[in-house]
């Protein structure tokens, strides 16, 4: 039987605490606008190119939060990308590794990459 289901990811769903911080944080994490609104109380979906990225502050526990990456990030720039990361005030994991990836959390302590592409 062949299968109905697409070698696509839709999306990916981070655990938040506070949806309204966490659109904001994540927004100005990727400079975007703040004008999508939040879904029924709990959920923000990013606007992304590819696969999306849905915020959601039903699911959060401690147990939720990404302990490690489950996806990353892209930059062409990963010093400037670091070095943003960075002024943002967000914990740093990692510094630039083989000059390719690095790791940080953000404000509930998901555990998020960026690598060079």
């Amino acid at each position: 039987m062949t299968s109905p289901i697409l070698n696509q990811i839709g999306a990916v769903f981070i655990p938040v605490s506070d949806i309204e911080r966490s659109k904001n944080w994540y927004c100005s994490l990727l400079g975007l606008p703040l004008d999508g609104e939040v879904l029924f109380g709990h959920l923000y979906v990013i606007p992304m190119q590819g696969p999306g990225i849905v915020l959601d502050s039903r699911i959060f526990t401690a147990a939720a939060v990404l302990k490690v990456p489950s996806f990353h990030l892209n930059t062409e720039d990963i010093d400037a990308a670091y070095d943003f990361v960075k002024e943002s005030g967000a914990e740093l994991l990692t510094d630039i590794e083989h000059d390719h990836w690095f790791n940080f959390k953000d404000p509930d302590g998901n555990v998020l990459m960026i690598c060079r592409c």
